[in-house]
């Protein structure tokens, strides 16, 4: 028979650090509605489109757009921006240059600086001074305005 020998218990070594992730560890899938933005959707200046362009909350355009341009939410057209086309928004705030009609269903501003070629039907219409509109304007609701 052999004598029982204890052995001494062995270090537990660790393996060195890296910057990869642990494989035990699974991340949660990306989730875009835990992600709130304060403005919304943004086409940033320098960015083209030639279409339609349709959002449903909010939108701000600082680049062209030739095309139409729906939505049930609020449109914001930079400074930057020009757009050249029909815009059919819920409300729309112009810092840029548009060349076409905008229709909303509650309000339209015009900032200062901005120009719009085209006509504007709105509920409600604010035009800040040094604003260039070449256009008619229908502002109120249905009912009030003369037939």
């Amino acid at each position: 028979m052999q004598p029982f020998t204890r052995f001494a218990p062995r270090e537990r070594i660790e393996p060195p650090q890296t910057n990869q992730p642990d494989p035990s560890v699974v991340p949660e899938p990306f989730n875009r509605t835990s992600m709130p933005t304060q403005s919304g959707a943004l086409l940033s200046r320098g960015v083209s489109i030639k279409g339609s362009v349709k959002f449903l909350n909010e939108l701000l355009i600082d680049g062209d757009v030739e095309g139409t341009i729906e939505s049930t939410g609020t449109l914001t057209i930079g400074e930057h921006a020009c757009i050249r086309g029909e815009i059919r928004t819920k409300s729309v705030e112009v810092q840029g240059t548009v060349e076409g009609n905008i229709f909303v269903t509650e309000r339209c501003e015009l900032h200062a600086g901005c120009t719009l070629r085209g006509d504007i039907e709105a509920p409600r219409l604010v035009v800040n001074d040094n604003v260039t509109f070449l256009g008619m304007a229908k502002v109120g609701t249905g009912k009030s305005l003369p037939v």
